[in-house]
């Protein structure tokens, strides 16, 4: 009797997710049809297509024209966004299911569907990775601000791969918490789609599993990437000659996308200057940081983990503020840490953060906001969010890596 009890409350439990996720979808599809944009994933969508149904590189100039003329209605002219596949080829194991569906505004309704479970799972995570149990009020209230804030529309609304990179981060430092090495390296893996974020992180986790002897996380990322490249290649046996050009040039035809360019559009004659020496400053910061986690317990590791993903969007690597939604598990640290220093009136100080945050960037963005073949954001979007956690990431700092986290009076996390 128990087991047909059980085997109705999973059937009805099965049944009202299927229905959710058909009425989600659903509600996605009627947006996507009256509100042209996703260019994002238009971008790897046209791309994905063309290699797997015509057999033409997503790099080639022809993919270009192709995404191009379904943005502008013409191919791009000088000055605008050119709109070109700039991922590793491997990317396509992300999109190929969405780019076996003809209908554009369907596949994009679906991505919409799985990125927004992607951004609810990502909060989830990232309260259980940095132990924040806040209760069931502030729980809902950080899981909207998740989806409802500037730096989580608009990557879901562009159909930005960012939200689901940031759900593999955090996954995959769930994995290695639970000493589930290998699913924990295949996950970082994944994360090197979007290179120009996984790349500094990848860093750092290299640096931290040889000084931990995490090996197997290690085989198993490095594996997986060789795979992954090597199963490309059978593809298109020159596709990382084809990518690196696109990535070289990238930073052209997109909006300044780093601190020593920012500043030298707003201050042409020592704005580059300043922009380089904030950028060197930051890397001078990590590495010291880096060494210093090397016998952290996991909450420090995780400290230094947040300052990575914050200090890697100013250190001169080719960024978009589109990206910064993997600074959510860094707010859900230092959201957490505030929680528990301060008790009860943490919890109101972590309402208040949120409502300053989600009211400011979006009346920053709007305030600021220009015009193109879509809304397009000030380059001042750039900085607001990573001083905020930069600097409350130093603020909490002795709070998460007391003395009583260091090597010497914790067990080692060697696997």
């Amino acid at each position: 009797m128990r087991k047909y009890r059980d085997l109705q409350i999973w059937l009805v439990s099965a049944v009202g997710l299927v229905i959710f996720l058909a009425a989600l979808t659903y509600a996605n599809h009627y947006y996507a049809v009256r509100n042209p944009g996703g260019t994002d994933f238009l971008v790897h969508w046209v791309g994905s297509r063309a290699l797997i149904i015509d057999g033409i590189s997503p790099y080639s100039d022809e993919v270009a024209g192709r995404i191009q003329t379904m943005v502008y209605g013409r191919l791009a002219q000088a000055g605008e966004h050119q709109l070109r596949v700039a991922y590793p080829l491997y990317s396509i194991s992300i999109f190929l299911p969405f780019a076996l569906i003809p209908d554009f505004n369907l596949a994009r309704a679906i991505w919409m569907s799985v990125s927004e479970l992607a951004l609810v799972g990502l909060a989830i995570l990232s309260m259980r990775l940095t132990d924040w149990k806040p209760g069931f009020g502030l729980t809902v209230g950080f899981i909207l601000f998740s989806i409802f804030w500037y730096h989580g529309i608009r990557p879901l609304i562009n159909g930005n791969a960012v939200i689901l990179v940031a759900f593999l981060l955090v996954a995959g430092l769930m994995a290695l918490r639970n000493r589930a090495d290998e699913l924990a390296g295949v996950l970082f893996a994944f994360m090197t789609i979007k290179p120009q974020l996984a790349l500094v992180f990848v860093l750092y986790m290299t640096f931290w599993g040889i000084s931990n002897q995490r090996w197997r996380m290690l085989g198993w990322l490095y594996g997986t990437v060789v795979t992954l490249a090597g199963v490309a290649t059978l593809l298109i046996p020159d596709w990382i000659l084809q990518n690196l050009r696109e990535v070289v040039l990238y930073p052209k035809y997109n909006p300044p996308g780093t601190p020593a360019a920012i500043f030298a559009d707003w201050l042409p004659a020592t704005g580059a200057r300043i922009g380089l020496a904030l950028s060197i400053i930051l890397i001078i910061i990590l590495i010291v940081e880096w060494f210093l986690s090397r016998r952290f317990e996991f909450r420090g590791f995780m400290w230094t983990v947040c300052l990575t993903l914050t200090a890697s969007q100013w250190i001169g690597i080719q960024t978009d503020p589109g990206n910064f939604i993997i600074l959510l598990p860094v707010l859900a640290l230092i959201f957490s840490t505030l929680d528990e220093r301060f008790r009860h009136m943490g919890r109101y100080f972590v309402w208040f953060l949120m409502v300053v945050l989600i009211i400011g960037l979006w009346w920053m963005f709007l305030a600021t906001l220009s015009y193109s073949y879509q809304p397009i954001q000030s380059s001042v979007m750039f900085f607001p969010l990573v001083a905020f956690c930069f600097i409350l990431l130093y603020w909490i700092r002795w709070w998460v890596i007391r003395p009583s986290t260091l090597w010497f009076d914790q067990i080692s996390m060697r696997g």
